[in-house]
C-alpha cells in the first residue's frame, strides 16, 4: 500500500487488500509475493450487477461472448450471501470484473505498469459491459 500510494495513487486498506480509487472507480487490490520471485497482483472491480439464479444460462452465454473481446480481465460471478438461511430464495450472482498481472518488483516502473493495467482494465470492462447492455442487442437480465 505504502509503494502505490508513494507513486500518486489514491489507496485505502480494505480486509486483505486494498481499494484503489480514481475518480469513480474503485478496483480493489490483493497482493501476494510470488514463490518464483515477483508479485502477483489480483484485481477486481465490483460492477453493481447482479443476476439471479435463473437467468444464468442466458447470462453465462452472454458473459462468455463478452469475455472474447477483453484483453485485460475477464467477468466472473460471485455468489452473495443471502441475508436469510430460506432455500426458496433464488441465489443471487455479482458480476465481476477479474483480473491478475505478475510484477517483478514494487519499483517505479512497475508501478506505472501497475497503473496503466488498471486504467486499461477498468475502460475495457466498464465499455464492454455498457455496449453490451445498451446497445441493440443489449442483454436482458
Amino acid at each position: 500500500m505504502d509503494a502505490l500510494q508513494e507513486s500518486g495513487m489514491s489507496v485505502e486498506a480494505v480486509e486483505d487488500g486494498a481499494l484503489v480509487r480514481d475518480g469513480e472507480t474503485r478496483v480493489a487490490l490483493f497482493a501476494e509475493k510470488d514463490h518464483q520471485g515477483g508479485v502477483i497482483v489480483r484485481l477486481h472491480l465490483d460492477l453493481d450487477l447482479y443476476v439471479e439464479e435463473d437467468s444464468l444460462p442466458d447470462i453465462l452465454m452472454g458473459m462468455n461472448l463478452m469475455n472474447q473481446g477483453l484483453d485485460y480481465g475477464a467477468l466472473n460471478l460471485d455468489p452473495v450471501e443471502a441475508d436469510t438461511e430460506d432455500d426458496d430464495v433464488p441465489v443471487t450472482f455479482a458480476v465481476l470484473g477479474r483480473s491478475v498481472l505478475w510484477l517483478r518488483d514494487l519499483g517505479r516502473s512497475e508501478l506505472d505498469r501497475l497503473r496503466e493495467h488498471l486504467r486499461r482494465f477498468e475502460a475495457e470492462v466498464t465499455e464492454t459491459v455498457e455496449r453490451t447492455l445498451h446497445g441493440s442487442k443489449g442483454m436482458s437480465a
